[in-house]
Protein backbone atom coordinates (compact mmCIF):
# COMPACT_ATOMS: atom_id res chain seq x y z
CA UNK A 1 0.00 0.00 0.00
CA UNK A 2 3.05 2.44 0.55
CA UNK A 3 4.24 2.25 -3.12
CA UNK A 4 0.58 2.72 -4.45
CA UNK A 5 0.98 6.06 -2.05
CA UNK A 6 4.08 6.86 -3.99
CA UNK A 7 3.37 6.00 -6.90
CA UNK A 8 0.13 8.75 -6.89
CA UNK A 9 2.32 11.18 -5.41
CA UNK A 10 5.55 10.85 -8.10
CA UNK A 11 3.74 12.98 -11.20
CA UNK A 12 3.69 15.94 -8.73
CA UNK A 13 6.54 18.14 -9.47
CA UNK A 14 8.54 19.70 -6.33
CA UNK A 15 7.27 21.69 -3.64
CA UNK A 16 9.72 24.98 -4.76
CA UNK A 17 8.28 24.28 -8.27
CA UNK A 18 4.82 24.44 -7.49
CA UNK A 19 4.77 27.07 -4.88
CA UNK A 20 6.99 29.15 -7.19
CA UNK A 21 3.82 28.56 -10.13
CA UNK A 22 1.46 29.27 -7.97
CA UNK A 23 2.63 32.63 -7.14
CA UNK A 24 3.04 33.46 -10.38
CA UNK A 25 -0.59 32.19 -11.30
CA UNK A 26 -1.94 34.58 -8.10
CA UNK A 27 0.06 37.21 -9.57
CA UNK A 28 -0.65 39.71 -6.33
CA UNK A 29 1.00 43.08 -5.72
CA UNK A 30 1.72 42.85 -2.72
CA UNK A 31 2.32 38.46 -2.79
CA UNK A 32 0.47 35.22 -1.59
CA UNK A 33 0.11 34.39 1.81
CA UNK A 34 0.44 30.57 2.70
CA UNK A 35 -3.25 30.24 2.48
CA UNK A 36 -4.10 30.72 -1.00
CA UNK A 37 -0.90 28.84 -2.06
CA UNK A 38 -2.29 25.94 -0.56
CA UNK A 39 -5.43 26.29 -2.34
CA UNK A 40 -3.89 26.97 -5.31
CA UNK A 41 -1.82 24.12 -5.49
CA UNK A 42 -5.05 21.66 -3.84
CA UNK A 43 -6.78 22.92 -6.92
CA UNK A 44 -3.86 22.45 -9.65
CA UNK A 45 -2.40 19.81 -8.45
CA UNK A 46 -5.53 17.81 -6.76
CA UNK A 47 -4.38 14.30 -5.06
CA UNK A 48 -1.57 16.21 -2.41
CA UNK A 49 0.52 13.61 0.24
CA UNK A 50 -1.72 13.50 3.70
CA UNK A 51 1.06 16.15 5.33
CA UNK A 52 0.78 18.67 2.35
CA UNK A 53 0.14 21.63 4.92
CA UNK A 54 3.21 20.68 6.85
CA UNK A 55 5.57 20.31 3.62
CA UNK A 56 4.33 23.53 2.08
CA UNK A 57 5.64 25.48 5.23
CA UNK A 58 8.68 23.62 5.28
CA UNK A 59 9.62 24.60 2.21
CA UNK A 60 8.18 28.28 2.05
CA UNK A 61 10.71 28.59 4.77
CA UNK A 62 13.61 27.21 3.29
CA UNK A 63 12.97 29.21 0.59
CA UNK A 64 12.55 32.18 2.17
CA UNK A 65 16.23 31.30 4.26
CA UNK A 66 17.46 30.43 0.76
CA UNK A 67 16.61 33.81 -0.22
CA UNK A 68 14.54 32.82 -3.29
CA UNK A 69 11.35 34.18 -1.78
CA UNK A 70 10.53 37.45 0.29
CA UNK A 71 8.52 37.55 3.04
CA UNK A 72 6.45 40.34 3.40
CA UNK A 73 3.71 41.02 5.79
CA UNK A 74 2.76 37.54 5.70
CA UNK A 75 2.93 37.58 2.09
CA UNK A 76 5.38 35.48 0.22
CA UNK A 77 6.59 37.05 -3.24
CA UNK A 78 9.41 35.96 -5.76
CA UNK A 79 12.65 37.90 -4.96
CA UNK A 80 13.06 41.18 -7.97
CA UNK A 81 16.71 40.85 -8.78
CA UNK A 82 16.66 44.86 -9.43
CA UNK A 83 14.78 45.94 -6.26
CA UNK A 84 16.74 46.95 -3.01
CA UNK A 85 16.44 44.96 -0.23
CA UNK A 86 13.36 45.63 1.91
CA UNK A 87 13.44 46.85 5.75
CA UNK A 88 11.23 46.10 8.81
CA UNK A 89 10.60 48.83 11.17
CA UNK A 90 12.60 50.96 12.97
CA UNK A 91 15.76 53.19 12.89
CA UNK A 92 18.10 51.81 9.81
CA UNK A 93 21.36 49.95 10.32
CA UNK A 94 24.56 52.29 11.05
CA UNK A 95 26.89 52.40 7.04
CA UNK A 96 30.05 50.53 7.82
CA UNK A 97 33.27 52.04 7.31
CA UNK A 98 35.34 50.16 5.25
CA UNK A 99 38.77 50.13 7.22
CA UNK A 100 41.48 50.90 5.17
CA UNK A 101 43.82 47.99 4.71
CA UNK A 102 46.77 49.43 6.15
CA UNK A 103 45.34 49.60 9.15
CA UNK A 104 46.13 46.90 11.90
CA UNK A 105 42.98 45.53 14.05
CA UNK A 106 45.65 44.31 16.77
CA UNK A 107 46.11 46.35 20.04
CA UNK A 108 49.47 47.74 20.29
CA UNK A 109 49.69 46.00 23.70
CA UNK A 110 47.89 44.07 25.34
CA UNK A 111 44.45 44.24 27.39
CA UNK A 112 44.74 44.69 31.22
CA UNK A 113 46.54 45.69 34.14
CA UNK A 114 50.73 45.27 33.24
CA UNK A 115 52.44 42.68 35.39
CA UNK A 116 55.02 44.09 37.76
CA UNK A 117 58.34 44.12 37.11
CA UNK A 118 60.41 41.99 39.45
CA UNK A 119 63.38 44.25 39.09
CA UNK A 120 62.40 47.01 39.31
CA UNK A 121 63.29 49.43 42.92
CA UNK A 122 60.50 49.25 45.86
CA UNK A 123 58.13 52.69 45.56
CA UNK A 124 58.82 55.02 48.86
CA UNK A 125 56.19 55.04 51.12
CA UNK A 126 53.64 57.96 50.25
CA UNK A 127 54.38 60.85 52.60
CA UNK A 128 50.62 61.75 54.32
CA UNK A 129 49.32 65.70 53.59
CA UNK A 130 47.49 66.92 56.90
CA UNK A 131 44.53 69.29 55.61
CA UNK A 132 45.37 71.34 58.23
CA UNK A 133 42.41 71.07 60.74
CA UNK A 134 44.00 68.65 63.30
CA UNK A 135 41.18 66.24 63.28
CA UNK A 136 41.05 63.16 61.27
CA UNK A 137 38.50 62.70 58.56
CA UNK A 138 35.84 60.83 58.50
CA UNK A 139 33.00 59.31 61.15
CA UNK A 140 35.11 58.96 64.46
CA UNK A 141 35.54 55.59 65.97
CA UNK A 142 33.37 53.86 69.05
CA UNK A 143 34.32 54.20 72.48
CA UNK A 144 35.31 51.05 74.30
CA UNK A 145 32.62 49.68 77.10
CA UNK A 146 34.58 49.54 80.02
CA UNK A 147 33.94 46.46 81.71
CA UNK A 148 32.46 45.47 84.76
CA UNK A 149 34.24 45.82 88.25
CA UNK A 150 33.60 48.03 90.96
CA UNK A 151 33.80 51.34 89.33
CA UNK A 152 29.99 51.30 89.68
CA UNK A 153 26.90 50.75 86.96
CA UNK A 154 28.27 51.30 83.58
CA UNK A 155 27.35 54.48 82.05
CA UNK A 156 24.39 54.64 79.86
CA UNK A 157 23.35 56.34 76.47
CA UNK A 158 21.98 58.97 78.27
CA UNK A 159 24.32 59.79 80.90
CA UNK A 160 27.09 60.00 78.17
CA UNK A 161 25.01 62.24 75.77
CA UNK A 162 22.26 63.91 77.96
CA UNK A 163 19.34 62.58 75.55
CA UNK A 164 18.22 59.31 75.87
CA UNK A 165 17.83 56.97 73.15
CA UNK A 166 14.64 56.29 70.77
CA UNK A 167 11.09 57.19 71.51
CA UNK A 168 10.26 58.38 74.35
CA UNK A 169 7.97 56.46 76.78
CA UNK A 170 4.66 57.51 76.86
CA UNK A 171 3.33 59.52 79.36
CA UNK A 172 1.23 58.43 82.48
CA UNK A 173 -1.84 60.34 83.57
CA UNK A 174 -2.30 61.12 87.26
CA UNK A 175 -3.81 58.44 89.24
CA UNK A 176 -6.68 60.45 91.35
CA UNK A 177 -8.71 58.58 93.79
CA UNK A 178 -12.25 59.46 94.30
CA UNK A 179 -13.73 58.66 97.41
CA UNK A 180 -17.41 57.27 96.38
CA UNK A 181 -20.22 56.73 98.85
CA UNK A 182 -22.35 53.15 98.57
Amino acid sequence: MAAEETNKHKSLPPYPEMILKAIEALNDKNGSNKSSIAKHIESTYGDLPAGHSALLTHHLNRMKESGELVFWKNNYMKRDPSAPPRRGRGRPPKPKVALPQAMDLTPTRPRGRPPKDPNAPPKPPKVKVSTGSGKPRGRPRKMARPSGGLGGPPPTASTTTGKPRGRPPKAKAPVTEVNVQH
